[in-house]
C-alpha cells in the first residue's frame, strides 16, 4: 500500500479528502486509543529492524503465527520443496542453529486450524517471538534462512504436508514445552 501523497496527472497535488470525526473516536487529553498504541509499538519495532536490531513481536492478530519444527538436513529439504511450492522462494523462515529449530512464519489464525502434529508445533497469540535483524542472513545466532518479504508467508496446509513427508527430527515438542510457563 502506497501511503505517499499522490499527484494529479498535471503535476498538481491531488485534492485531500475530508476527514470525518465521530464522537466515539475522540478521547480526552492524555488518552491513547488502544489501536494507536499498538500502531506506535509496531512502528518502533519496524524502525528497530531497519536499524539492524532484533525485536520481539506478538504473534497472531494481523501479523503471523509461527510453526516450530526441527532444522537439520530434513528441515532444510522441506524448505527447498516449499521454495518450489511458492514459485521461487519460500515465505519467511528463521533458523536457530543453537536450538536446531526452524520457525516458519505462517498466516495469522493458523493456530486455530493446526491440529496436533508430530513434527511441528504452532503458536499464535498471546505468545511473542524474537525476530533477528532483517540483515542477518547467516549465523551466528538466529538468522533468516528465508528472508522476510512483504508479499508472502508460508502457507499452512502445504507446510503441514511437507512436515509429514520429510519428518524432520528430533520433534520440537519436548524442547518447546520446556520453554513454556507451567500454566500453558
Amino acid at each position: 500500500m502506497n501511503i505517499l501523497p499522490q499527484r494529479s496527472p498535471k503535476g498538481r497535488p491531488a485534492a485531500a479528502q475530508p476527514v470525518e470525526f465521530r464522537a466515539q473516536h475522540v478521547r480526552g487529553p492524555g488518552k491513547i486509543v488502544a489501536d494507536m498504541a499498538d500502531l506506535a509499538s509496531r512502528l518502533r519495532s519496524l524502525l528497530a529492524m531497519h536499524e539492524g536490531r532484533g525485536i520481539r513481536v506478538p504473534l497472531g492478530g494481523q501479523s503471523f503465527d509461527v510453526v516450530v519444527s526441527a532444522a537439520g538436513p530434513t528441515g532444510r529439504a522441506a524448505v527447498a520443496v516449499m521454495d518450489e511450492t511458492q514459485l521461487g522462494t519460500c515465505g519467511p523462515v528463521i533458523e536457530d542453529p543453537e536450538a536446531s529449530w526452524l520457525y516458519w512464519l505462517v498466516p495469522p489464525g493458523t493456530t486455530q486450524q493446526w491440529a496436533p502434529h508430530p513434527y511441528g508445533v504452532c503458536f499464535g497469540a498471546p505468545h511473542t517471538i524474537a525476530l533477528p535483524p532483517l540483515a542477518r542472513i547467516e549465523p551466528p545466532g538466529a538468522y533468516w534462512f528465508r528472508e522476510c518479504r512483504s508479499d508472502r508467508l508460508v502457507p499452512a496446509r502445504p507446510l503441514w504436508d511437507l512436515l509429514n513427508q520429510f519428518r524432520p527430527g528430533p520433534t520440537p515438542h519436548a524442547g518447546v514445552a520446556a520453554l513454556l510457563p507451567p500454566s500453558f
